[in-house]
């Protein structure tokens, strides 16, 4: 549930939530006097698609570091799939795959010989169906025509993908991607997508860090955004969406008299201003008209079909009208101050 602020509230000192893949509480990572991580409560349910989105130096792959007992926390406590982290690493790590910080393999070696060598070297895999896990990892995402070629000639969206058969060897409960389509071509993207879909659908939890809007708005269904090493927001997905605004559109050359209308009815219109792509502002006695609508238990019940009512009934001419809901990327630039990538 999300606070006032977009965080999450309730997340004082008590019992792990059985329901959480993932649930931190108060953790910070400091370097020297900078927090790089500060007092984030992260709450990922079991069976989603997560997606931890921020800018570039937000502290996104600190945190997923300290998650997977790959950095130590400076403050705070972590639980994986139930478990006390760092304390259960031995026994939470094998229900765990990740891809964090781009892959690494053999460059001389095949895609196929780099997993059976990662394979041999986990003590909890079973050597008997070895071969089979990889075949199968490889068909998976879509690299067994290139199985046997060596690493070094793989270009950079193969050696993702190859990290992404790395981390699926094994049955999963929990994958952890740290920017899965960096260096994809479009196909190679809609192909992860697919994938990371398909292994929810079979109850794997899929936590998926990201600064591409695009790709999480087709992918996840629940979100949290990292702003300066501080969590902002977290939740489902359409609930972030619906904490943003919603403004009307009218087009009329009765603009004044629409404005009029509208402020009786509670709705105050922003200033005119030029449309996009033209030099000229809206002119007072004509053109386009926006206004915020309002939302929440407090703004006044105007439903879009009631405002055109009432602008017909005082005789504005509606040429054109809409209703236009604050999109996800204007809703993390709302939180963040800074933009993101929205597409590859």
């Amino acid at each position: 549930m999300l606070d006032g602020r977009g965080s999450v509230a309730g997340t004082g000192a008590g019992p792990v939530n059985a329901g959480l893949a993932i649930e931190t509480r108060g953790l910070s990572k400091h370097f020297g006097r900078q927090a790089a991580v500060d007092r984030v409560d992260l709450a990922v349910p079991h069976g989603t698609v997560f997606g931890f989105l921020g800018p570039n130096g937000s502290g996104k792959t600190t945190t997923i570091r300290m998650l997977l007992g790959l950095a130590a926390a400076s403050e705070g406590t972590v639980n994986l799939l139930g478990q006390e982290m760092p304390g259960k690493l031995h026994d939470v790590l094998p229900r765990v795959g990740a891809l964090v910080e781009g892959p690494a393999f053999y460059p001389f070696l095949s895609g196929a010989a780099n997993l059976h060598r990662l394979d041999a070297a986990s003590p909890h895999t079973i050597p008997g169906t070895r071969r089979r896990r990889v075949q199968q990892a490889l068909e998976r995402v879509g690299l067994e025509h290139a199985a046997g070629k060596r690493v070094h000639a793989y270009s950079l969206g193969m050696k993702q993908r190859l990290g992404i058969a790395n981390a699926l060897l094994s049955p999963r409960d929990l994958l952890v991607l740290d920017e899965p389509t960096n260096g994809l071509d479009p196909q190679g993207t809609r192909e992860v997508r697919n994938l990371v879909r398909s292994l929810a659908h079979e109850g794997t939890t899929v936590f998926v860090s990201s600064h591409l809007l695009a790709e999480v708005d087709q992918m996840c269904t629940h979100a949290a955004v990292m702003s300066a090493g501080k969590l902002v927001a977290q939740g489902p997905l359409a609930e972030l969406r619906q904490a943003g605004s919603t403004r009307l559109r009218l087009v009329t050359p009765d603009a004044g008299a629409a404005r009029q209308v509208l402020a009786r009815l509670g709705i105050v219109p922003e200033p005119a201003q030029a449309e996009p792509g033209q030099g000229e502002p809206a002119q007072p006695g004509g053109g386009t008209v926006l206004a915020a609508l309002p939302i929440g238990a407090q703004s006044p019940a105007v439903l879009p079909e009631d405002v055109v009512a009432h602008l017909v009934k005082a005789g504005v001419r509606v040429r054109g009208f809409a209703v236009e809901r604050e999109s996800l990327e204007d809703r993390f630039v709302a939180l963040t101050g800074e933009g993101f990538d929205v597409a590859q």
